[in-house]
């Protein structure tokens, strides 16, 4: 065998993700008090027994702010109508983010934990399924071979030229069934306008799950803040900013600190921190403690906002009769940000009228009036 044999085939160093050095002797005391902080306020959270109603009002004010901090305006009582299915207007581009955002938070919630950190994971989270690789087939544009028979949609050379076109719809339904239903990835042309070509996406996800397991055995608010910097250099996913606050929340959760994904993108606008790339590991890492922290401010205060009104509420429901509807109400008022009486109607299968006499009998302990108007009237706990 000669030197010259592999000249043809360069060897290929691959690539890896550094992970930093950090100083455990001096943020040991730091990470241990917030980890505590996290704690009880997840004990406090299950004691409560409004986990899931708060986790809801979370999601939908979560997706909302997510969309903020990528600098557009949704406004939340357009989210839980879209939501609900009672879309009062089109929605916008910009409110089909939020909805995206906010399937995207509950799908995390919904699976076990360490669903959310796997390829499949990230492939569903993103919901525009994985890069198609060099090896698959992908079919030139223009005019199809006529020699190629799948080119062409059953009877498109019959003598009928409608039975072709009905076979086509035919086609078309059968694959949009197939894609609504998760059986096949739906295919996605990438413009060069919008994405970078020279960005590997695939490498990128390899790289971030790698940066995962990796620090699976250090204390979890430092692998959340190394795998949340990790996203943010490795540039995944451009065009779902909000993606990478969630998946550093799931690792909060897979490493068993909270049952609940915390609201990170309210403490990240909150706080003062906006990484710039230029920051060392303790500045990093600093920067994500004080989100978290801000996150776990936000969250106890909604919480006693929830505990205070389900008090203020629940001395009116024990004078209700055992078939009422007013408990339900209460319910929706717990776990959405506002209700509307044709929303109230609706999901509590009444009629709207009646979600006016229910409101009525709440008397004082009725939630805050969010619009004021006459004909648009909606309620909320704030």
């Amino acid at each position: 065998m000669r030197a010259g044999d592999f000249d043809d085939e360069p060897f290929q160093v691959p690539r890896t993700y550094a992970l930093p050095e950090l100083p455990w002797e001096t943020i040991a005391g730091g990470l241990e008090q917030i980890t505590v902080a996290v704690l009880r306020f997840d004990a406090r959270l299950e004691a409560s027994g409004l986990s899931a109603g708060w986790q809801s009002r979370c999601d939908m004010t979560e997706a909302v702010r997510a969309l903020l901090l990528d600098g557009h305006l949704v406004d939340v009582g357009d989210l839980v109508l879209h939501d609900a299915g009672m879309d009062v207007r089109h929605p916008t581009h910009e409110l089909t983010r939020a909805a995206a955002a906010l399937r995207a938070r509950r799908t995390a919630l919904a699976r076990k934990p360490p669903w959310p950190l796997s390829i499949d994971g990230l492939v569903a989270l993103r919901g525009i399924g994985r890069v198609r690789g060099e090896g698959d087939h992908v079919r030139p544009k223009g005019k199809p071979d006529p020699e190629d028979d799948e080119a062409y949609p059953p009877f498109a050379n019959d003598a009928d030229p409608w039975k072709a076109h009905f076979a086509e719809i035919d086609a078309l339904l059968d694959r949009t069934s197939k894609v609504l239903a998760g059986e096949t990835p739906l295919p996605k042309s990438r413009s060069h306008l919008v994405y970078d070509p020279d960005q590997d996406e695939a490498e990128a996800e390899d790289l971030w799950l790698e940066v995962v397991q990796r620090t699976s055995h250090w204390p979890a608010l430092a692998a959340a803040a190394v795998a949340w910097n990790a996203w943010l250099d490795l540039n995944l996913y451009t065009r779902l900013p909000w993606l990478g606050l969630i998946m550093a929340a799931a690792i909060l959760r897979a490493r068993g600190l909270t049952g609940q994904l915390l609201p990170l993108a309210a403490g990240f606008k909150q706080s003062k921190f906006r990484p710039q790339g230029r920051e060392g590991a303790r500045e990093k890492l600093d920067g994500f403690c004080i989100v978290v922290e801000e996150a776990l401010a936000i969250a106890n205060r909604d919480l006693d906002r929830l505990i205070l009104a389900r008090e203020l509420m629940s001395r009116v429901t024990q004078r209700c009769r055992s078939n009422s509807k007013l408990p339900g109400l209460v319910d929706l008022f717990l776990s959405r940000p506002l209700v509307t009486v044709p929303l109230g109607a609706k999901l509590l299968q009444v009629t709207p009228k009646a979600v006016d006499l229910m409101l009525a009998q709440l008397g004082g302990a009725l939630p805050r009036e969010l619009t004021g108007r006459t004909r648009y009237r909606a309620w909320g706990i704030v």
